[in-house]
């Protein structure tokens, strides 16, 4: 049996830090990034809503495409 410590995750301080931190725009350049995601990310929802069926797979990609969004600006967030 595989103890707790073969499962360890190693995540230096800052980058804890870094991940639970709010990243407030530092530029206007970056606000501009964070709105076309946004505003793109919410067409693609559109388009999926209007040509798929009601399905448990389209709320996955629906699930999916808000994972993409949130990862996407968390990028440009943590990036800039």
């Amino acid at each position: 049996m595989a103890s707790s410590k073969d499962f360890t995750v190693k995540i230096d301080p800052t980058e804890v830090a870094s991940r639970f931190s709010y990243h407030q725009p530092s530029t206007e350049d970056i606000r501009t990034k964070h709105e076309l995601i946004r505003f793109e990310c919410g067409v693609l929802a559109e388009v999926l809503l209007e040509h798929c069926p009601e399905s448990r797979e389209l709320s996955l990609a629906l699930t999916k495409l808000d994972e993409v969004c949130m990862y996407a600006n968390a990028a440009v967030a943590r990036h800039q």
